[in-house]
């Protein structure tokens, strides 16, 4: 027992990731999700939109994450992309959540900010969060494109989306790494296609 390798888990997860972005990469399905996605937000901001991001605890953060990316910077210096999460207005959620119940704090927002054009993108690893589903619902009621990230069965989000990359694994925290990997190289495909 005492031989056993204490960096034996590590290395497992190292390859449990390396396997799950290598059957990203090897499926059609997933690239092309990637890029349809690019190709969205890049016409969204082309005629002036603004991109809306949300999801609930890891994938709260992870709307903020790629929020950041496109108002700050990725790689290049340039003017603030148009982008916003859905998951940072405490009175906001509070308030919509108490008067209203939790499934419309995202789809409330949206009928207050969203445009026909804009890009409403929700991630959810399980693809049945009940408040991404109602806000990806109104985002389609308003005109605006809607991008799921999900996992490998793709869930409810998956049908209701123009475009879901659902990551081939079953696995929440492979899942959660392959949305910001994805996420990542979307921001980098638009400002690229922006700004060079």
């Amino acid at each position: 027992m005492g031989d056993a390798d204490p960096r034996e888990p590590i290395r497992r997860r190292i390859a449990e990731h390396v396997e799950t972005m290598k059957a990203i990469l090897d499926s059609e399905d997933g690239v092309a999700a990637i890029e349809g996605a690019a190709d969205r937000i890049e016409e969204c901001y082309r005629k002036g939109g603004k991109v809306f991001f949300m999801g609930n605890g890891g994938s709260a953060a992870d709307a903020q994450h790629l929020a950041t990316e496109l108002v700050s910077r990725f790689y290049l210096e340039r003017r603030a992309l148009c982008a916003e999460a859905l998951t940072v207005n405490s009175s906001i959620l509070t308030g919509i959540g108490n008067d209203y119940d939790f499934e419309r704090i995202f789809s409330r927002q949206l009928e207050a900010a969203a445009r026909p054009g804009d890009v409403a993108f929700g991630i959810s690893t399980s693809g049945n969060s009940p408040n991404v589903l109602a806000a990806m619902r109104t985002a389609r009621s308003i005109g605006a494109a809607t991008i799921g990230f999900t996992g490998e069965k793709g869930g409810l989000l998956a049908g209701c989306v123009d475009i879901c990359l659902a990551v081939p694994s079953s696995d929440t925290p492979r899942i959660q790494e392959a949305h910001i990997l994805a996420g990542h190289i979307i921001c980098e495909i638009v400002e690229k296609r922006l700004f060079s």
